[in-house]
């Protein structure tokens, strides 16, 4: 029971690091790009209250994947629109991937000094294991959210950066579409792949799990190279 209590406690610690930062990064490049509209609307701000969306916060500490309340931006008032837009839509994955670079090698550090530690408490031996565990979730977390963030489906912002691409065609029906029904598919691919632990079946058509798969290993494995040939020259 107490290891339970700890993990979930380490994920909603992770929590707390990963995903203001992840929306502060969104109302701080838009506010640099000409935008007052997060400011006015209390985003510009670490707080954690201000940006968790309850429902994307239990998604978070279940699943490791989830999302925040969308920061409201006016594209309108940016100095450059498609340039600033996409600075907005990618600098919450920029920040996670920033998040996830630093806190693997602390993590790979605190794994190496805190398994030389002797420990004669119950209570010390629950804070190194919240401790370690923390750190993990914080990478995890942080390669998760870069990689359901970035997965082209409304209202993500995979999908803002098709918004640009797509801009020299306002009536393109893919895109009318994907914001109509983009938030019924993406529960839909999220769905699926939940089943798929009690269907098996269904994993031949997991797309939801074969591009979160994907993803996480395109952004996650340079971090964990390059940190491990670092420590490979120490250790």
């Amino acid at each position: 029971m107490s290891s339970t209590i700890i993990e979930y406690l380490a994920v909603f610690l992770a929590i707390l690091i990963a995903m203001p930062l992840h929306e502060y990064a969104h109302a701080f490049v838009a506010y640099k790009s000409g935008d007052y509209t997060p400011k006015a609307s209390g985003r510009l701000t670490l707080n954690p209250l201000a940006h968790f969306d309850i429902l994307g916060l239990v998604m978070l500490i279940v699943a490791n994947f989830g999302w925040a309340k969308p920061v409201p931006i006016n594209p309108y008032n940016f100095r450059h629109l498609k340039r600033d837009y996409v600075l907005v839509a990618i600098a919450g994955v920029t920040m996670n991937f920033i998040l996830a670079f630093i806190f693997y090698p602390i993590m790979l550090l605190a794994s190496m000094l805190l398994s030389t530690v002797i420990v004669n408490t119950t209570f010390a031996q629950l804070a190194i294991e919240l401790l370690q565990l923390t750190l993990v979730f914080t990478v995890s977390i942080n390669i998760n959210l870069i990689a359901f963030n970035l997965i082209p489906v409304f209202p993500l912002d995979g999908f803002r950066v098709l918004e640009v691409i797509f801009s020299k065609k306002p009536n393109n029906k893919f895109m009318k579409f994907m914001r109509q029904y983009g938030s019924i598919i993406l529960l839909i691919l999220i769905a699926i792949h939940w089943l798929t632990e009690y269907i098996p079946f269904l994993m031949f058509v997991d797309l939801f799990g074969l591009i979160m798969s994907g993803l996480t290993f395109v952004f996650g494995w340079p971090i964990f190279a390059f940190w491990n040939w670092i420590f490979g020259f120490f250790i």
